[in-house]
């Protein structure tokens, strides 16, 4: 069996592009509001140097999609959809303003960002050595085989050092899932750990199979929407906070299956301290109390996929609800 890893890593001077759009906008200040933390040091200096290019029309342009409710991860697929450095693009989508590439290609060269970058080159080298070592040899796909099938896209980590500072980003493009990823926060306004940092080297695993398994997961149901309609018929037991969070059937079961689904990587493949530890880190903080319930409804798939009584996970759907019910009143960590 090979130990190299599933997950390839990577630097995409057009992530770093958008993260610097994003520095010049009201973005970093209104993400400290929501959650006070430190950054890192070069996203501090992104700021500075483009603090006079903050009536640009690409950081405008930026800024009034942001006011839309404009999600991160359409910017970011938006500009990986681009060619490098023309920013180059077939058809812009409705959503997108009129001459958005030529805006982002014009505030490219304005700002002198790509010399900003050279000067910046040794912190993003270390950021992608870091990455490297991390995902040296994790092994994704055969874990997520019983569940979704064969896993085709290429799995790729971009270790990002600019804006968002405190948000995972997953892009899917016809053959690559991407997972855009700050490093470790660290306490109150330090500046965030080193991505190997021996102690939070689970982070970027986290990081990672959150964003792959959400990606692979709401692709396998939606190409499976007449068998979802069926399962959906029967309510899962969540609560109504845990509704209004989740408004739908498929958000719901999206969002057990994918903390259900790390939870169990880091058993079987990381430590069992590893495995308690975010399992109670999630109940703490999300209230996810449902989630050792749903681990275990989850093991007792894979025991039945491996004894041919499911062949897809589709056909272990309708009975989901129903066991998850009997496992949360009889099972804890």
């Amino acid at each position: 069996m090979s130990d190299q890893s599933d997950v390839s890593v990577r630097l995409d001077d057009r992530i770093r592009l958008m993260s610097a759009v994003l520095a010049a906008t009201d973005f970093p200040d209104k993400s400290q509001q929501r959650k006070r933390h430190g950054t890192h040091a070069h996203a501090r200096a992104t700021r500075k140097v483009l603090a006079d290019h903050i009536d640009h029309p690409a950081v405008q342009a930026t800024q009034s999609l942001l006011d839309q409710g404009t999600p991160l991860e359409a910017l970011f697929t938006l500009v990986l959809l681009m060619s490098w450095p023309e920013l180059n693009i077939g058809t812009l989508p409705r959503w997108a303003p009129a001459g958005y590439n030529a805006h982002l290609r014009d505030f490219l060269v304005q700002t002198r960002l790509m010399e900003f970058w050279q000067t910046e080159n040794a912190v993003w080298e270390k950021a992608y050595k870091e990455a490297g070592r991390v995902f040296a040899k994790l092994k994704i796909k055969d874990f997520f085989k019983p569940f979704l099938g064969e896993i085709r896209e290429q799995l790729v980590f971009i270790p990002s050092i600019s804006y968002p500072t405190d948000y995972d980003i997953g892009v899917r493009l016809p053959s690559e899932l991407i997972c855009v990823a700050p490093p470790p926060l660290a306490w109150g306004d330090s500046p965030p750990w080193p991505y190997d940092e021996r102690t939070m080297v689970t982070h970027s695993y986290q990081a990672a199979m959150t964003v792959y398994a959400r990606m692979l997961l709401l692709s396998y149901l939606r190409g499976n929407a007449e068998q979802l309609a069926e399962a959906a018929k029967n309510e899962l037991p969540v609560t109504d906070q845990f509704k209004a969070q989740h408004p739908s059937w498929e958000d719901q079961f999206a969002a057990l299956f994918v903390m259900a689904a790390v939870a169990m990587y880091f058993e079987t493949h990381v430590s069992d301290i590893e495995y308690k530890s975010y399992v109670l880190m999630q109940k703490k903080a999300y209230g996810m109390a449902l989630l050792p319930g749903t681990v275990s409804v989850l093991r007792r798939y894979l025991q039945e996929f491996s004894n041919n009584k499911y062949t897809n996970l589709l056909e272990f759907l309708p009975v989901f609800p129903k066991q998850l019910r009997v496992a949360q009143k009889i099972v804890t960590l």
